[in-house]
């Protein structure tokens, strides 16, 4: 009973944040050089994943065919349970791959998810990362439907509210009470990337996203932070539409999209919401993503200290409440562990993050790390981005799933302030 349950806990855990009340898509919308001349460490023949465990278990006697690249293609029954959701039971697969025979080719990466959780909620998404081989054109997108339940810690980066004003003492949220909306959300994007030099991308593209039967069960408009969001802004209580037009330049060094060694990654974008395209509100946003991997061994490069800045700034214009910028909003939704989806957010919201990731055992099957991030954003009562901090820490565990494409499982536990704390549970590494 031991080992079934021991394969039940490696195969089916995967998925939500602790409290948090949506699915998040696993964005890949980040991907990275492969080395053109592996460290001798990475000898993927001297690892063991999950493949090979089950190898052992049911076919003990045959050896691993060291001749066999293996399989890009990762399917794991999508299980998981937090307060928030319930428990969920779906499916989900991951695939990536090098496309043509030029050595320097980018790797591309899909992945697709159903699932439904005890609590009503329902979410499908696939989306993929795909660059042509020489790495001339790069294909990014994503297409999202669910039935969704978002916890809402209100407006803000947790500054203690100290004015007269009482919507603002709600929006604020100087409690930290949390309030659940429900909803129905749909997204469909595509970016299209050209190669410009080396290392280097310029794109555009369009995203539309629309969310309705919208219920923060608040009938008067004035009594949760969501309702006097809208109403200070013109949004309508029970939907809304935010249609832009997408244009970002990418530079990427990194050598895997799933778990890097070394190398950068930095993406920078504008976001142009425009009411003559079907947005409920005209806005602008700029967004900037930056990430830099240092392998502190050449005997073991899995031995790694990553760092993460995301940010998200509206230039101009208004956003949707559920759109804004906060915890777990970056393109991967993985950021500010500690703290469920959105629990801090603002129109101004900046994260870093710090990792120390090394390895365990010595055939890499087991890995762990540590890690910090410290969030900020601004409020409408006063706080300015980079005046608050909210730090979040941890701990976790890597398990090596497919050693072909270094996809791992990651257990994490974090805590961050207001009692916050839980278990974080993914495939691949945060950032």
């Amino acid at each position: 009973m031991l080992k079934w349950s021991f394969l039940l806990l490696l195969v089916g855990v995967q998925g939500f944040a602790y409290g948090q009340a949506t699915t998040s898509a696993d964005s890949l919308r980040e991907d990275s050089l492969r080395a053109s001349r592996p460290l001798p460490a990475d000898n993927i023949n001297k690892q063991y994943d999950f493949g090979d465990l089950l190898r052992n278990i049911f076919h003990p006697q045959r050896k691993a065919d060291t001749l066999h690249k293996g399989s890009g293609i990762t399917v794991v029954p999508n299980i998981a349970a937090n307060p928030t959701i319930g428990g969920q039971l779906g499916i989900k697969a991951v695939a990536g791959r090098k496309l043509g025979n030029d050595p320097h080719t980018l790797f591309s990466t899909a992945a697709t998810s159903a699932s439904i959780t005890t609590k009503g909620i329902i979410y499908f998404y696939f989306t993929h990362n795909v660059f042509t081989p020489g790495n001339k054109w790069n294909f990014q997108g994503n297409l999202v439907a669910a039935k969704t339940v978002t916890p809402d810690f209100g407006l803000g980066i947790g500054n203690k509210y100290t004015g007269k004003s009482a919507l603002d003492s709600v929006l604020a949220d100087p409690t930290h009470k949390g309030y659940a909306i429900r909803s129905y959300y749909y997204n469909f994007r595509e970016k299209v990337y050209k190669n410009v030099a080396k290392n280097l991308f310029v794109g555009a593209g369009m995203s539309f996203e629309f969310r309705t039967k919208i219920d923060n069960k608040d009938t008067t408009g004035y009594s949760t932070p969501s309702s006097i969001y809208n109403h200070r802004h013109g949004f309508p209580q029970d939907h809304y539409w935010a249609n832009g037009f997408l244009f970002n330049v990418q530079y990427i060094t990194r050598d895997n999209p799933n778990r890097a060694y070394r190398g950068i990654y930095f993406d920078a974008g504008l976001r142009l919401n425009q009411q003559w395209i079907g947005s409920t509100k005209n806005s602008i946003q700029i967004t900037t993503d930056f990430r830099k991997y240092f392998s502190l061994s050449t005997s073991s490069p899995e031995t790694v200290f990553a760092i993460w800045n995301w940010g998200s700034y509206l230039v101009t214009g208004a956003i949707p409440y559920l759109e804004l910028p906060g915890t777990g909003r970056d393109g991967t939704f993985r950021s500010g562990r500690g703290y469920t989806s959105q629990y801090f957010k603002g129109t101004q919201f900046n994260d870093t993050e710090a990792e120390l990731r090394f390895p365990i055992l010595a055939n890499k099957f087991l890995s762990g790390v540590a890690f910090a991030n410290l969030q900020t954003g601004n409020d409408e009562h006063g706080t300015k981005i980079f005046q608050v901090f909210q730090p979040g820490y941890g701990a976790g565990l890597r398990v090596l799933f497919n050693k072909s494409t270094r996809t791992n499982l990651a257990l994490d536990y974090a805590f961050g302030k207001f009692g916050r704390k839980g278990f974080f549970l993914n495939l691949n590494e945060t950032f």
